[in-house]
């Protein structure tokens, strides 16, 4: 019997639900267990944990740093100026060779 492992059941980390992970951060936050010990119990690896600390910190406004509400937003102003040079070099091209073909008197 062979057994086919694809790449993303050896690669790829499990995904776990929102809820889930904002119940294994309330937690955490409680301080009432060390994390090595919280990560345990919940089935997860502790450097998963410390991410997810990290990201609720900064969701949170706890700590510095960008959001994922900004992330996206940022991915989707840097999408539509690649959108808008892209048209601007067309519409240069097409006044170019527009011009080229206009004799002046």
């Amino acid at each position: 019997m062979e057994i086919r492992l694809r790449w993303k059941d050896v690669f790829m980390p499990k995904s776990y639900p929102p809820e889930f992970r904002r119940d294994v951060v309330a937690v955490a936050r409680k301080h009432e267990a060390p994390l090595n010990q919280i990560a345990k119990d919940f089935g997860i690896s502790e450097s998963c944990l410390a991410n997810w600390l990290k990201k609720a910190n900064v969701e949170d406004g706890v700590k510095p740093g960008v959001t994922e509400k900004e992330s996206a937003e940022l991915r989707e102003a840097k999408k539509r100026i690649r959108l808008l040079e892209q048209e601007a070099e067309v519409m240069r091209r097409a006044v170019a060779y527009l011009s080229r073909d206009v004799n002046p008197k």
